[in-house]
């Protein structure tokens, strides 16, 4: 199916967008990069990554192929996880200074890199003004506090409400724990307070956008309402700074999340392609993995046909890809489950140390290590971490190893950058065997293929086109793509791109 007219304009406004926000790039931003600044880089010796060690590691990021940045919640929390908030519009003091995240969001800006932040507005802490301020006259039994309108407390408990100690009030918290209470959004106060979160960190900070927690839990068990929401904060973000980039969270089946889009954010991601029930580590376990990969690929097409994908494998609430894809003792599956994802449409979001093949699977710190850079120590592991593995090398060896992940991952975000009909184009399969395809990429009036062998030990033959030559490849191993006439020879998990004949 032909993507729409409408589709073309939007995604042909996109790269316009971004072209013209970043012009030394020449590109739109495509590849996304999460970083939990926890665990990422120290610049303090203080053992906790902050922005300045991040803006230290901007040029690797930006050589390694990635042109946006999301960062896991950096305001002020008692949590190291930080989504709960106890001000929004400000840093946490472990991170640094607003006049630090100032220098990073110039800095990456400068190297033309996007950067979107965590924004969590279900919850706030127990230990947030507003909430203190509530419980304080609640406790009182002065009804006329205006926080308490700010949160959703009731005198009739329910499996999902916390008692406030010496009253005989409760209050709402989806996030059991006792120390996140949900926010009233139907309130037009806290939708106030909001706007102006939006146009602080929008226009004070000049962040590109957010990444939108937890979106079906606004309203929980009520789409509809949660959808609502997802429009306010949409179009306030318009309002205030034109091309904002929100992208949410809906942990949701396809027809869900197909749902969600009628509110009018950006993007959603893909959670039925990532984990290791996903859509890309269940073909690669399939019998016949290239039919399994289209017709998976299809599902996604046929229940969001005329919207911006955001694909993913892992992030920092699931496990690693080197754990979904069984490759501990087998990188190639590693890196051929990283080049599945490239090969969609949309913007690709990879989190951190992804590139290097950290593990990380369970409790929730145990996917949240510190990075391994190799040539410096890493930061402190974060409270509760049980099990430290680190199956690869550390980035500084994997620099210098030409089949490593890292060069691996990093010529598959730099073929997505020069060919961006990989990932803005409108995708056709010309061919589909058991474990090998022919796919067409078009995109306006440019067009290429890729043929993609899903055999881990075999060389597959494919039969071309006549008018197609072989442009360039991506390949797990030493070895190379062979075109002899009409015959393309892919080596195991071998990508070949071929354009047509000029």
């Amino acid at each position: 199916m032909k993507k729409t007219t409408s589709l073309l304009c939007l995604l042909l406004a996109l790269a316009l967008f971004f072209v013209s926000a970043f012009a030394d790039t020449g590109a739109p931003s495509i590849n996304w990069y999460e970083v939990f600044v926890y665990s990422y880089a120290d610049s303090d010796g203080d053992g906790i990554g902050d922005l300045r060690g991040l803006i230290g590691k901007l040029d690797y990021i930006r050589e390694l192929g990635y042109d946006g940045i999301w960062l896991m919640p950096v305001m002020p929390s008692p949590s190291y996880h930080k989504y709960d908030v106890t001000d929004y519009m400000n840093i946490d003091p472990e991170y640094g200074s607003l006049d630090d995240m100032g220098a990073l969001v110039k800095a990456a800006h400068e190297k033309g890199i996007r950067l979107i932040i965590d924004l969590p507005v279900n919850h706030t802490s127990t230990q947030h003004p507003w909430f203190l301020s509530a419980v304080n006259a609640l406790k009182k039994g002065e009804d006329n506090n205006p926080y308490i309108e700010y949160y959703n407390f009731t005198k009739t408990p329910d499996s999902k409400t916390v008692p406030v100690e010496g009253t005989d009030w409760h209050y709402e918290e989806q996030f059991s724990g006792g120390s996140m209470p949900d926010l009233n959004l139907d309130s037009q106060a806290v939708r106030e307070e909001i706007r102006e979160i939006l146009r602080f960190w929008l226009t004070d900070l000049n962040v590109d956008g957010f990444r939108l927690d937890a979106v079906t839990s606004f309203y929980a068990g009520n789409d509809p309402k949660s959808i609502e929401f997802l429009r306010f904060l949409k179009e306030s973000a318009e309002q205030i700074k034109p091309g904002s980039f929100l992208v949410g969270e809906c942990w949701k089946g396809l027809h869900q999340i197909a749902d969600y889009y009628q509110s009018g954010i950006d993007s959603f991601f893909l959670f039925p392609a990532s984990q290791a029930e996903g859509y890309i580590a269940s073909s690669m376990r399939a019998r016949k993995p290239a039919e399994a990969y289209v017709k998976n690929y299809q599902k996604v097409k046929d229940a969001l046909p005329d919207v911006l994908w955001t694909p993913f494998l892992s992030n920092h609430d699931t496990g690693r890809t080197v754990g979904l894809v069984q490759g501990r003792q087998a990188p190639e599956r590693v890196k051929f489950a990283h080049a599945l994802l490239g090969l969609m449409e949309g913007f690709t979001f990879t989190y951190y140390g992804e590139e290097i093949g950290m593990a990380g699977a369970g409790e929730d710190p145990n996917k949240r290590l510190a990075m391994d850079w190799g040539d410096v120590p890493r930061t402190n592991q974060p409270p509760g971490v049980t099990r430290e593995e680190y199956p690869f090398p550390p980035v500084n060896e994997q620099m210098q190893d030409p089949l490593s992940i890292f060069n691996y991952v990093k010529a598959l975000n730099h073929l997505r950058q020069t060919y961006p009909e990989i990932a803005l184009g409108e995708t056709a399969f010309e061919q589909v065997n058991a474990d090998s395809l022919l796919m067409r990429k078009s995109l306006f009036d440019a067009e290429l293929y890729l043929a993609v062998n899903f055999s881990a030990k075999e060389t597959r033959d494919i039969t071309l086109p006549a008018s197609l030559t072989l442009q360039d490849g991506l390949y797990t191993g030493e070895e190379k793509a062979v075109l002899n006439g009409e015959t393309l020879s892919l080596p195991p998990y071998g990508i070949a791109v071929l354009l047509p004949k000029r």
